[in-house]
């Protein structure tokens, strides 16, 4: 299968147009505070001057179902991230709001410490029939997101990635040009998402990194 690439923390439409050029699927918006963060205003800027084709995800950090639901309409979002703890009832909520086109992804945050935790959370959202995905991540004492730290994929393949039935797994965190082909062969993921990565700095995008690493994704065989 083709791996779904997301190019996420784009600050500007230089970047975004970059990565849609580059050929990922995805483009993240990141609505939260952040390094790269940007507000309603500029994402809806940018997301006017991106082609149909290219799906606009928004971030989203301990956010209120109306917050969310008047970006995606501002913005013309495809699709919403949840990176925070929200309510069981939250996905429900919100795709009753936003309906069936919009996709919802919820992030879990993988420690090796904390092993059981993470696959019962996404056990738990494979249920979750208003869920598109679970994006796993990892995490530092300082951020939840744009790490530049990969977790454990031998033990996450073991723990999460090796039974999920049908849901869509996203893996994220750390991942760069140089590693991107081994995570996808370990994990076997739906999709991929990068940040600090493909970065030269938090928020500027490197235009070799990017399009280096959507080569290389594309590179790896089907399996």
């Amino acid at each position: 299968m083709s791996v779904w690439i997301k190019i996420c923390g784009n600050t500007s439409l230089a970047d975004a147009r970059l990565a849609v050029e580059a050929g990922a699927d995805a483009v993240g918006f990141v609505l939260a505070p952040s390094p790269r963060q940007v507000s309603v205003a500029e994402t809806a800027s940018i997301c006017s001057h991106l082609p149909d084709k290219i799906e606009r995800i928004g971030v989203f950090v301990d956010a209120g179902l109306e917050e969310i639901y008047a970006a995606v309409r501002a913005c013309g979002l495809s699709g919403v991230q949840l990176h925070f703890d929200a309510a069981a009832d939250f996905p429900a909520r919100l795709r009753e709001r936003l309906g069936t086109w919009v996709r919802i992804l919820r992030v879990v945050h993988f420690d090796t410490q904390q092993t059981e935790r993470a696959s019962q959370q996404v056990a738990e959202h494979a249920w979750n029939l208003h869920l598109d995905g679970v994006l796993v991540d990892s995490r530092t004492a300082t951020a939840v997101g744009g790490t530049g730290v990969a977790f454990d994929w031998g033990e996450a393949r073991r723990t999460i990635f090796s039974d999920m039935g049908t849901l869509r797994l996203i893996a994220a965190g750390g991942l760069n040009p140089n590693n991107v082909a081994e995570a996808i062969s370990t994990l076997q993921p739906w999709g991929v998402d990068v940040v600090s990565g493909v970065e030269s700095a938090p928020g500027r995008k490197d235009a070799w990194k990017v399009r280096e690493f959507v080569a290389r994704v594309r590179a790896v065989p089907p399996f």
